[in-house]
Parts: structure tokens; sequence; C-alpha cells
């Protein structure tokens, strides 16, 4: 007898509400041809699935929760800011804190712009590089995950300096062909690439 029962189930329910039966593809288990363990709680290193079983968290929500599962300061600060509402649209004080200590531990940051993912991130930098450069053609690396950006979601070409291929529907090559995808770790055929496009080159 299975000991994922009952994930399989919500598995299989869930996939009648959302695309792929999950909010992020990664959470699909598809690529280690398994279907997803569905959640019920977590407590420091450890996550509870709906079945009973015990796990070790080696990813912590894919980075942010460095400091363990309901760890008691942060549940208390959440709640005492939830006392005061959720969401303003609208400037606080404590942006304005965050910021400076993430300055304070990284001078080298000169602004910050805070965002909910990143994808965002990329987006947005992606954007601000091509609009300060006036270019338009970016580097990214092989295999490695960037977010779902169009910009990002490229593939290489038959060749190291051949311009990327669409690697999802729905993204235009007149867009892909921006995007250069090189072999990650690859020290000689990134120097390559970058010095055939350096001109046209807004980022990597």
């Amino acid at each position: 007898m299975s000991k994922t029962n009952k994930s399989k189930s919500l598995f299989n329910k869930a996939k009648s509400v959302m695309p792929g039966g999950v909010n992020s593809p990664v959470r699909a288990f598809g690529n280690v041809n398994s279907t997803p363990i569905f959640i019920k709680s977590a407590s420091g290193a450890y996550l509870h699935d709906v079945d009973g079983n015990d796990y070790v968290d080696f990813i912590g929500s894919w980075g942010p929760m460095i400091l363990g599962h309901s760890n008691p300061k942060i549940i208390k600060a959440i709640k005492d800011q939830a006392d005061l509402g959720t969401s303003y649209g609208a400037p606080t004080e404590a942006e304005t804190s965050i910021g400076e200590l993430i300055r304070t531990v990284m001078p080298s940051i000169e602004k910050i712009r805070m965002v909910n993912s990143g994808t965002e991130a990329t987006m947005s930098c992606i954007r601000l590089a091509r609009g300060y450069t006036g270019r338009n053609k970016i580097i990214k690396f092989t295999g490695c995950y960037h977010g779902h950006v169009d910009s990002l979601l490229i593939k290489a070409g038959s060749g190291v300096s051949t311009f990327g291929l669409p690697d999802s529907p729905g993204i235009p090559e007149e867009l892909a062909r921006h995007t250069i995808s090189v072999p990650y770790n690859d020290i000689n055929a990134f120097l390559e690439v970058f010095e055939s496009i350096k001109s046209e080159l807004a980022a990597v």
C-alpha cells in the first residue's frame, strides 16, 4: 500500500482545478517520475505531509525558509503585523527599514526594488539593462532556471554562438533570437560568445 495515497488523491483533484495540478511546474515532481507530496504543516527542518509522513526539508521553500519553518519569532512578527492590516497598496516605513538593513549587509547595493518572485526580479533586470544600454541581447546559461520570463525560457541553438530557440510554446522567435544560451561553467564558450556580441549585449 502506498504511503502517499492521500497526496495522490489530492493531486488528482488539483489537476481538475489548476493546470498540471500545481501553481509552479517544479512542484509537479514530473522530472523525478513521481507525483507531488501534499504538505499539511512544517516545523523547524521538517515537512509533514497529509499522509502523516515526515521529511527533512532540504529545499527550504526554494530559499526563503533559511530560519526554518514555524520559527516562533517570525510567527509572532507576522501575527503582530497582520493585526495592523495585511496589505495597504501604499508605502510603509517598514519597506525603507528593510531596504536599509539589506544595504547594511551588502553595501554595494545602491537601490532596492522589492518584488514577489525571482521571475519578476530577472524580468525587471533585463528590462532595465536593455533600457539603460540601448542593446537587446542577453546571455543565459543552459540548464539553469532563471525564472519563467519569456527571454529566459530559451534553449541553445545548434552552435555555441547561435541565437536561442524558444523552449516553450508562446515565445516568439523574434524575442528568442535576442537570447544566447551558453553551457554552464564553460568559460571558453562564454568568452567566445561574449566577444562576438559584446557591442549588442545588454546583460549576462
